[in-house]
């Protein structure tokens, strides 16, 4: 195939000598001629393990070529790369002129070209780019449309400077954001080789997972160097400690917990966040990450309030109120929260939790929910249709069949829901539920 890469750093240079070395045509672009003139010479512009040798054996080969001329290379090349720099401006945001520059002369190439041309963005780009700013662009440019004349698609990186070769070789997975079935089907053929899953997603989300998988880094290694800090002035082996963390691979180093929904309770990370919060300051240890996860708590809270208030509606019926499903725990949990608020605010409520029944609760728990909702029994009903028919907005806390089952049979489509377990999301109710959704 033949394939246009502009921008050579150090994700330009490893694809294009990794590309040539699989066999395909590679021409480079970029506008530092120093750059272009070590790789015409068979030298890595970049410091990374194995590239001195790649390189030099690549533009042996006479698969390569570099040039400065943007429409040149979109001319003679089927897809295009785009891996120029996305660096941060001073007032944080990201500054994306090099990219807006491309994609203009990006546009008046792909007028000039008779067949449709695939341009991939690989730079790391604000979610919403592509279709919003850069499409516009290269439509202009073009006289065509996308999906018609060129196809756009966000295919992001994870290559690690120092270990690019073998991340190439050996990527986590293959990620293309696309609005057609043409450019997956292309990349498919440079990419789906490579070991690992090719998973094919909306542009959006393509651009949003690069960042979330950056954050994730960022906060992991944040994590670990927080304990340390506090393991250190315990006088605890922090090794020890984080060794230990990453032998569950069931909770902590796994898919647990990183579904999107509502905010946190029970009886054991609220109390334990603030026990690690209050030995921190005890030894004068500063965790500004974990002593935000409270507060970040809470603003999921908050959220909710707001958009259940803003629908003016005065009867909310809750289905579940526990801390989660197939537990009668409500210490801490999130829905009394909620619950307890509004109420606060005049809404008139009415509840519905298979789990929980007043005459059980015994203890600590039952002691809670007699501090924060001590007229709790004049709003559970055991009966989830009467439930859902008497309210104007329902809050969607638990997610068992039977619940599912209610939900699809007398949800209207009047009816406002603030869905907080993903519930919507299941071909059960698809479709009717309207208005609120987290």
């Amino acid at each position: 195939m033949k394939i246009s890469i502009f921008g050579l750093g150090y994700v330009g240079a490893v694809s294009l000598a990794c590309l040539a070395r699989d066999g395909h045509e590679v021409i480079g672009v970029d506008i530092d001629q120093t750059k272009l003139d070590l790789i015409r010479d068979g030298k890595t512009p970049v410091v990374e393990e194995g590239m001195v040798d790649l390189m030099k054996s690549v533009v042996a080969s006479g698969r390569v070529s570099v040039t400065t001329d943007a429409v040149h290379a979109v001319l003679n090349s089927d897809i295009s790369l785009v891996c120029v720099g996305t660096p941060s401006a001073a007032n944080g945001s990201q500054d994306q002129g090099a990219v807006l520059r491309l994609a203009d002369s990006m546009g008046q190439a792909i007028r000039e070209k008779s067949t449709p041309h695939v341009v991939v963005f690989r730079s790391t780009l604000v979610p919403g780019t592509v279709e919003d700013v850069l499409r516009p662009i290269i439509e202009a440019g073009s006289g065509k449309k996308d999906g018609e004349g060129f196809h756009l698609c966000f295919q992001p990186e994870f290559l690690r400077e120092g270990s690019s070769i073998r991340d190439y070789d050996k990527p986590p997975f293959t990620v293309v954001g696309a609005n057609h079935a043409y450019p997956i089907e292309r990349l498919k053929e440079l990419f789906g080789h490579l070991p690992c899953k090719f998973l094919d997603t909306s542009v959006r989300s393509a651009e949003m997972m690069k960042y979330c998988c950056n954050n994730f880094h960022a906060l992991k290694i944040t994590f670990a160097n927080e304990t340390a800090r506090l393991c250190e002035a315990l006088g605890v082996n922090p090794f020890e400690v984080m060794d230990l963390v990453c032998q569950d691979t069931q909770l902590n180093i796994s898919r647990a917990y990183l579904m999107p929904g509502f905010a946190f309770g029970g009886s054991c990370l609220p109390k334990d966040l603030r026990a690690t919060t209050y030995l921190a300051k005890k030894h004068d240890v500063e965790i500004p990450m974990l002593a935000g996860i409270m507060p970040s708590n809470r603003n999921h809270v908050d959220l909710a309030i707001e958009r259940i208030l803003a629908t003016g509606k005065r009867k909310v019926g809750f289905i579940g109120l526990s801390f989660k499903t197939g537990t009668d725990d409500l210490r801490e949990s999130p829905l009394v929260t909620l619950a307890e608020q509004l109420i606060g605010k005049g809404v008139h409520l009415s509840v519905y939790d298979p789990e929980v029944h007043l005459s059980r609760l015994l203890g600590a728990n039952k002691s809670f929910i007699e501090r924060h909702v001590p007229h709790i029994g004049e709003l559970l009903n055991a009966d989830v249709e009467e439930v859902i028919k008497s309210s104007e907005v329902l809050v969607l806390g638990l997610s068992t069949p039977s619940i599912q089952d209610a939900l699809a049979t007398y949800v209207r489509d009047d009816q406002y829901v603030l869905d907080l377990v993903g519930i919507k999301s299941k071909a059960s109710i698809r479709g009717r539920v309207q208005g609120l959704c987290w």
